[in-house]
């Protein structure tokens, strides 16, 4: 635990294939460092191929023994075929918790943390996500949360579209949750704060990607899919690769949110 007689977590967003895997490889120890993190999560779904789309159990585990403790996944989660038959290998990694109860994997992952139990778990949106869900994002939540009263503070992932839905789940989980933390547009919200009942609230981490881009892929691929109407091309973009998350402090006798702050790599100038 850092000398400040607190504990700090860094939640990274996105992290879009190669070239966003390659910098949180590379600069995850000087980060820990610089910032005396107690705890690093980081939502994965991207970080997979060169269409930046899924993962793998051999990605999952590169990136957990770098020192990501848990990963989230999303509506990208079976990206990669072969991970539907490969996630129950990979116990750190959780898919979204409002999928159908018999889809593989875990829906939420536990962690020792301050002496204490830390519930992490992801959750899909509704609107706009083209993607079948077993139930309502605010439902699965609330089962989560009176299913295990044994954990002492839940952190939320809400994979989700709209700025809306994403504000509503953190007020909804107010409270009752250390953290909400948007992820899924691939841009960072300026708008990191702990909400009035003491939750850490981000609406989106941004990406952890090539930033000379449009949402991580290269820019001659997806522009002219907006100006022919034709199908875009998803490919992986590879200029000015940065890291984008949310920086939490959590007092580590109460787990009580001290603050919360977008975080960004390499530090503006």
């Amino acid at each position: 635990m850092n000398q400040a007689s607190s504990a700090r977590i860094l939640f990274l967003g996105d992290i879009l294939g190669k070239p966003g895997r390659a910098l949180v490889l590379s600069q995850l120890p000087v980060i820990r460092e610089r910032f005396s993190l107690d705890l690093v999560l980081a939502n994965g779904e991207n970080s997979a191929s060169d269409k930046g789309s899924g993962i793998t159990a051999a990605i999952a585990q590169e990136l957990h023994t770098a020192g990501i403790s848990a990963i989230t996944l999303g509506n990208h989660a079976w990206g990669q075929k072969e991970f539907i038959g490969e996630i129950d290998a990979v116990p750190f990694v959780c898919r979204p918790a409002n999928f159908s109860a018999s889809a593989p994997g875990a829906s939420w992952v536990e962690l020792p943390f301050c002496g204490k139990r830390l519930g992490i778990a992801c959750l899909l949106g509704h609107e706009f996500m083209k993607i079948p869900i077993d139930c309502s994002p605010f439902r699965a939540a609330g089962e989560l949360l009176e299913r295990h009263p044994e954990i002492d503070a839940w952190i939320f992932d809400f994979h989700a579209e709209t700025t809306a839905e994403k504000m509503a789940m953190g007020w909804h989980l107010n409270g009752r949750a250390l953290a909400v933390v948007g992820t899924h547009t691939h841009v960072q919200t300026n708008d990191a704060r702990v909400l009035d009942g003491g939750t850490a609230y981000i609406t989106d981490l941004g990406m952890c990607g090539p930033y000379r881009s449009i949402i991580g892929h290269k820019i001659e691929a997806r522009l002219p899919s907006l100006l022919q109407n034709v199908p875009p091309r998803a490919e992986v973009a590879n200029e000015d690769v940065q890291l984008r998350g949310c920086l939490i402090e959590v007092d580590p006798t109460s787990l009580k949110t001290r603050s919360a702050q977008a975080f960004r790599w390499p530090l503006p100038e």
